[in-house]
């Protein structure tokens, strides 16, 4: 196993613990908030370093393709998820962003069943990243109303125009 991959697996693991700190702050700001930030940066934080040492030492693998992304969508999604059971992010958001990760995740195995990888694009990208930023912003301020619609509206239009983009761009793994 790569260091790359090793360093995502530390992003899966601090999961689990940035849960129990979310759940221990109870939605309001305060000591256990303020670790569930810290936790969050730090998980986002080896996204950003597992790519560049994959790219950097040439640890780029399928493993590592198909982690990192997974790795993503299961950090930002249980944030997501701890912020809608306290009534600050919609539940039709969440449901719109499961959906598109559900869609590309099936794309995906279509893809690699017929001997093709596809690897987290540029848009993709762009949607994990205002995610992150935004759920921290979630985290600092998390009972503003105006904050929580900026920063829905946000994930969703990132979130839909990625998705749309995954389709655009390999839509010929589903009819070969």
């Amino acid at each position: 196993m790569t260091t790359a991959s090793k360093i995502t697996l530390v992003r899966v693991f601090l999961i689990p613990v940035l849960m129990i700190a979310m759940y221990l702050s109870k939605g309001v700001s305060g000591l256990w908030m303020g670790i569930s930030l810290f936790l969050f940066i730090l998980a986002s934080v080896t996204d950003y370093i597992d790519g560049q040492i994959a790219r950097k030492c040439n640890q780029v693998s399928d493993f590592g393709k198909f982690l990192d992304p997974l790795a993503d969508k299961l950090l930002t999604i249980a944030v997501m998820t701890m912020f809608c059971e306290w009534g600050r992010f919609p539940a039709w958001a969440l449901m719109i962003v499961l959906t598109r990760e559900f869609a590309v995740t099936g794309l995906r195995l279509v893809a690699v069943g017929k001997g093709t990888v596809i690897a987290a694009g540029w848009s993709g990208k762009v949607k994990t990243a205002s995610t992150m930023v935004g759920l921290c912003v979630l985290m600092v301020f998390p009972q503003s109303s105006f904050l929580i619609g900026l920063v829905t509206a946000v994930i969703i239009l990132t979130t839909v125009y990625s998705g749309v983009e995954y389709f655009v761009q390999n839509w010929k793994c589903l009819w070969e």
